[in-house]
């Protein structure tokens, strides 16, 4: 099962309004499709994200790497040699996400070309994952409006709030608001993407105590970093590291410096393999996952759910799975539902995704 190309496809798709939050806004998605073929006819897929105001990476940059480096290195390896494949690409520094969707194209293959579902063959633990939607920054009144339609409408009771404004008062009444419209039953917790100093953060904690948040993340920069200690010892919820803690040995820096207390998974910043040793560190440690959103399109949250319902401890949280929906429209051949508050894996070997050809043709960018 030789590998005979790769594929790095752009393609853009506009977003319904624009997502914004601390460290940036998205208008469009602008991703990169990755299709891995092999000599037997199988062609393994995922999806590439880019998100330069985080990782550095564009959809640019994304599709010259994998063209000019990734492609060449590993083209006629086979696609079951994970490990050997992932030595060559790590020659390279960086580019987490262009890694990510060749590694998940990679697992796709040797899934298609067993006949069974990959999330089985990571761990198949359960069916589904419940969801969290992430709610971006408004007027109180339309975060509220947001929630309420998202919960009626998907049955979904956990929300993320993007926090981190100036003055931290701003979103301190945004929360304040959710939590009086949507009421005591939802979850909510909060994501600052680094945009309040530690201080600011432990203000806005400590005026937000009595709103039942289950978890703060990334609110203040990691490179602060005894402030950052300092406010996670202060902290009462599980304080999450997320951009701060993308490859293992980070993920060993900021828990065991005291910098976080638990960890968010993206498959599209760490695919399947590195996920599972994120996932299995944060599981000998005793500390707490929630898989994470890196504003991936219904391809990517398919990587997502795969993942995410194959291990008892990365499904007892709901995945942040539903930022798709606020994109107009997708590449998939049969479109992910949310019902009940959950999305099911799909039983069809490989990750469970076919792409629909007409879209590929209309949203591709590469001629």
């Amino acid at each position: 099962m030789k590998i005979t190309r790769i594929e790095a496809i752009p393609f853009a798709i506009p977003y319904r309004k624009p997502l914004r939050f601390a460290s940036g806004e998205v208008h469009v998605a602008e991703h990169v499709l990755v299709r891995v073929h092999t000599d037997d006819g199988v062609v393994g897929v995922a999806e590439a994200p880019p998100r330069p105001f985080t990782y550095g990476e564009t959809q640019e940059s994304i599709v010259a790497v994998i063209d000019k480096l990734f492609a060449p290195d590993v083209v006629g390896m086979s696609a079951l040699g994970r490990e050997a494949i992932h030595a060559r690409l790590h020659r390279t520094v960086g580019n987490p996400t262009a890694k990510a969707a060749l590694d998940m194209a990679l697992w796709d293959v040797i899934g298609k070309s067993l006949g069974l579902p990959v999330t089985e063959l990571l761990g198949g633990y359960t069916d589904r994952m419940r969801v969290s939607h992430m709610v971006g920054f408004a007027a109180p009144e339309q975060m509220v409006a947001e929630a309420e339609r998202i919960r009626a409408e998907y049955g979904i009771t956990t929300f993320k709030v993007k926090v981190g404004r100036k003055p931290y008062t701003v979103d301190v009444e945004a929360c304040r608001a959710l939590r009086a419209g949507l009421g005591d039953d939802v979850e909510l917790y909060v994501d600052g993407n680094r945009g309040w100093t530690a201080s600011e953060s432990a203000r806005a904690l400590r005026e937000m105590s009595d709103l039942g948040l289950t978890l703060a993340e990334e609110l203040c920069p990691a490179d602060d970093v005894l402030g950052r200690r300092w406010l996670v010892q202060h902290s009462e919820i599980p304080f999450v590291a997320d951009e701060s803690a993308t490859r293992p040995g980070e993920v060993t820096r900021e828990l065991l410096a005291g910098a976080a207390t638990a960890i968010s998974i993206k498959t599209a910043r760490t695919g399947f393999t590195t996920s599972q040793r994120v996932l299995f560190q944060c599981e000998g440690l005793g500390v707490e996952v929630v898989m994470g959103n890196q504003i991936d399109g219904q391809i990517g949250t398919m990587c997502s759910v795969a993942f995410g319902a194959a291990y008892q401890l990365t499904s007892q949280r709901p995945g942040e799975l539903s930022n798709f929906l606020d994109m107009s429209d997708d590449l998939l051949a049969e479109p992910v539902r949310i019902s009940d508050g959950t999305v099911q894996v799909r039983a069809q070997p490989g990750i469970g995704i076919d792409i629909d050809p007409g879209k590929l043709a209309h949203y591709r960018q590469d001629g």
